[in-house]
Formats: C-alpha cells, sequence, structure tokens
C-alpha cells in the first residue's frame, strides 16, 4: 500500500525580493548603505511627510531592465507605478508604491535541472520594482517595539515565479541560479544575512488528478536551509491535514527556525485587498526599443556563457564548471587566481574540494571568504614550486580562514617550508624502513600498498613538511635494493 503522501503533489511558486544596488532609495537621495544607526538615512519623503513628493530613481529602472533580461523576460514599454494599500506599523504612508497591472518585466524564465538531473525551465510571471517598507526592532525583555526607517524607499524588484517548482530542492536550485544571475549582472549583492535577497514561499499540495490546492504563503524567508525545511514541513503538514478532513486555508505563515514549524500570521490577502490604484504623484515609464536594446548590450557574462567557456578554454568537468558559476564570488576568484598563478586546475581544486567544504561547515556563502584571490593564487604558488607539501597547503587554508594573511608569511611564521633536502630525507626514510622490516616483506611479496604506508609514516614523522614526489622516488630506490 502506498504512504499517503505518495498521493499528492507538491506545489511551490516563489516571490523573490531583492534589494536593488542603487546608491540612493527609490523615490529620495537618501543612502541605501545598510548597518547605520537607526533613523539616520531617512528624509520627509521616505518617511511620508505630508506634501513630500517621489521623484524615481532613473538607476531603479535600468536595473530592473537588466534583471527581466537576463531572466528572458519581455520588457514593457510602457508600464507604471501603483499604490499597494495596507496599513504597517514600519510603512508610514500606509501604502506603499509598486507596481500592479502594467509590471516592468513579464513572461521569462530560468534554466534549473529537476531532481534526476534534467533541465527544467521555471516560468517567471513577472518582475516588478516597488520600495522597501522600514524594519521594527523588537525588545524581547521589556515587550516594545520601535521603528526604525533607514529601510524604507530601498529599492526593490520583486520576481514572481509560476508555481512551476516541484519539490524542496527544485526550489533551492531556483533560487541559487537566481541569486547567481542578479549577483553576475550586478544589480544586488544578494546578501541574504542583511535582507538583501529573500522570499515569499507559496505552497500546496494535491491529489495528482485533482485542480491545485489552497496555497499558503510563508513570508520574509532569508536563508536556503530554512526555506528547503519549511517546504518539507508545510507539505507534510498539508497532507496530515487532509489526511484528517481537515481543510487548508489560505494564510500568511511565519517559519520558525528553531522549532521547525510554521505559525500563523494573518489571512492570505488577494489583490483586491489591497486596493490597486495609479500612483498620481508619479508618471507612467515609458521606454524605447533603443533604450532596451542598450540596456541588453551592457549584459555582462552571465553564468551559462562562463560554464561554456571554462569547459571549451580551460578542459574543466561540466560538474567542475557548474560549481564553480554558481557563484559569481567563487567564479571571479577562480578566475583571478587562475590568472596570477597560471594553474587554473589547481586553484579549481581548492575551490570545489577544501574551501567548499569548509564553507559548508561554517555555513558561509562564497561572498563571505575572507580572503583574497591574490592569497589562493599564492597559495598555489607555494605548493607548485615545491616550498609546501598539498598536506601543509591545507593548513595554511586552515589559518587563511581563521587569521587572513600571505599564505608566505604563514608558512614562514609556523615553520612549514617543505625538506626537499636529500640527506635529510634519507635520514627520514632510513629510521622507517628500521622501524618498520614487515612493510618491507610486504612490498618484496607484490603489495603495493606497503609503499604509501611507509611513505605515511615518513610524513607523519616530518609533520607533512617533507617533499612527498622525492619521498616516493627514495623510498623505491631504498625498496628495490
Amino acid at each position: 500500500m502506498k504512504m499517503a503522501n505518495e498521493d499528492y503533489e507538491l506545489i511551490v511558486g516563489l516571490e523573490v525580493h531583492a534589494e536593488l544596488s542603487t546608491k540612493t532609495k527609490i523615490f529620495c537621495s537618501c543612502p541605501t548603505e545598510f548597518g547605520a544607526e537607526p533613523n539616520t538615512h531617512i528624509c520627509p519623503i521616505c518617511t511620508a511627510m505630508p506634501g513630500a513628493l517621489p521623484v524615481l530613481n532613473e538607476k531603479v529602472v535600468e536595473y530592473a531592465v537588466k534583471a527581466g533580461l537576463a531572466t528572458n523576460c519581455t520588457i514593457s514599454q510602457d508600464s507604471k507605478n501603483d499604490r499597494k494599500n495596507y496599513f504597517y506599523p514600519d510603512l508610514p504612508k500606509s501604502y506603499q508604491i509598486s507596481q500592479f497591472d502594467k509590471p516592468l518585466c513579464e513572461h521569462g524564465y530560468i534554466e534549473i535541472e529537476d531532481d534526476f538531473g534534467n533541465p527544467k525551465k521555471i516560468r517567471i510571471l513577472r518582475i516588478h520594482i516597488e520600495e522597501d517598507a522600514g524594519k521594527l526592532n523588537h525588545n524581547e525583555f521589556t515587550g516594545e517595539s520601535l521603528v526604525d526607517l533607514n529601510r524604507s524607499g530601498v529599492p526593490l524588484i520583486e520576481i514572481v515565479s509560476e508555481p512551476d517548482l516541484r519539490s524542496s530542492g527544485e526550489a533551492d536550485r531556483y533560487m541559487k541560479k537566481l541569486k547567481s544571475i542578479l549577483q553576475y549582472i550586478d544589480v544586488s549583492d544578494c546578501k541574504m544575512q542583511e535582507g538583501s535577497l529573500r522570499a515569499d514561499v507559496n505552497v500546496s499540495v494535491h491529489k495528482k488528478d485533482e485542480p491545485f490546492g489552497t496555497r499558503t504563503e510563508m513570508k520574509n524567508m532569508n536563508s536556503f536551509k530554512s526555506i528547503q525545511r519549511a517546504i518539507e514541513y508545510e507539505r507534510e503538514r498539508q497532507i496530515y491535514e487532509l489526511e484528517h478532513g481537515n481543510k487548508i486555508y489560505q494564510e500568511s505563515l511565519r517559519w520558525d527556525d528553531v522549532d521547525g514549524r510554521t505559525y500563523q500570521m494573518r489571512n492570505k490577502e488577494d489583490a483586491q485587498d489591497y486596493r490597486y490604484f495609479p500612483e498620481p504623484d508619479l508618471v507612467a515609464i515609458k521606454l524605447s526599443e533603443e533604450y532596451i536594446e542598450k540596456m541588453k548590450q551592457e549584459l555582462p557574462e552571465l553564468p551559462e556563457k562562463r560554464k561554456e567557456k571554462y569547459m571549451k578554454e580551460l578542459g574543466l568537468s561540466e560538474k567542475d564548471a557548474n560549481s564553480l558559476t554558481s557563484s559569481k564570488a567563487f567564479s571571479d576568484i577562480f578566475e583571478k587566481a587562475g590568472e596570477i598563478c597560471k594553474n587554473y586546475k589547481s586553484v579549481c581544486n581548492w575551490l570545489n574540494s577544501d574551501i567548499a567544504r569548509i564553507l559548508n561547515e561554517k555555513e558561509l556563502e562564497a561572498e563571505q571568504i575572507p580572503f583574497s584571490a591574490e592569497d589562493l593564487a599564492e597559495l598555489v604558488s607555494l605548493i607548485d614550486s615545491g616550498v609546501i607539501s598539498s598536506s601543509i597547503g591545507k593548513k595554511v587554508l586552515d589559518e587563511l580562514f581563521e587569521n587572513p594573511r600571505s599564505p608566505k608569511k604563514i608558512v614562514e611564521e609556523k615553520g612549514w617550508i617543505q625538506i626537499s633536502d636529500e640527506n635529510a630525507i634519507k635520514e627520514v626514510i632510513t629510521k622507517i624502513l628500521e622501524a618498520n622490516p614487515q612493510s618491507i616483506a610486504d612490498y618484496k611479496a607484490g603489495k603495493d600498498r606497503a609503499l604509501g604506508f611507509l611513505v605515511g609514516q615518513a610524513m607523519k614523522e616530518t609533520k607533512g613538511k617533507a617533499n612527498p614526489k622525492m619521498l616516493n622516488e627514495m623510498f623505491l630506490e631504498e625498496l628495490k635494493k
């Protein structure tokens, strides 16, 4: 008998909000930089003082158009701004300037892999511009909440997908691909820890021969791992409710990452609840074909193009090229370090193995790598020139993550310079052979693994500093005597 949840199909749609990397806000000249003291980046416009009128930042339109072009959207030559009415304490006007029926970009797609490794297009319904709200800072001890309006008026694009995602894995790959594209075209830094990239996650389930079910929405999620966990939880919750004869209600939910569950915030609004109407203080946005073509020409190299280049020109495998181009920061470090040390393959190996592992362990993004491409190139060059061994290189890498500085300086400070003196290595080999007569016998009996054991003992004796190539050659020489 099949499990009940196998009878159901998961339907996921994402509304992704990305803060644009403009220097000033969408309708005023206040700075957008993150981390300032509360309420220091504000003015009468972004705090909704009576009589203050908005002026549209042209750079916001440019960045939104580039995002649309990079995601295969049709760019509208005639769009407008609208008022989206709702009350919330950190929304000073009690309405948000957004776009409703005439967004800047529509009907695009990005391509990901499904859960079986097959290419799949995820359709994008629309990309529109809007202003961000402020932020409420809650004091859990006093029960008070204070409003910080620094973020009020920071420009956003909202990227709304069609409900084409069928698993938490697909949602994860879609989010990561979208983040990568936005970073490549340099319209958003996508720092999720700062709220620059966040998503509202819409989830429903239905039996495969029935219409789509009622969706719930999990608001303002800014972690890939949390998004995956939340989708899986909500899928199981909805199936459980349906299997027990209960209804799913259209509602907005809050995901609690500690408890690993969702909580109701409010009933989910429909478009009519927002009472949209055209923003009377802003003129319509008219774009010429020449303007759109200019934006198209200014688009930088996108991930797929770089992937193709790495495979054709540098001979990397598709797997390695995919991994490197999944993040612009990773790709940029790879290109710069490879150009400096002239060993792209070794740089690729360090990034895709040890560096990727450490990032995963520390739960860091590629943008948070604490050392430079120059440092990585220097590390590779130290190994290539025989100054240090690969095993010492791993120790240097750990130091670079803990206390970044020149790898050459680290090696000198720690006394990790590789032993390549023939007499010193011969002394170590003699000592190891005298201590392991059984390994000598094993090697002579045809057990080649004995050589690896002896080399390992010698590396242990020298604390990883002996030249491994010289060790191998000199051990073989002695064993053949």
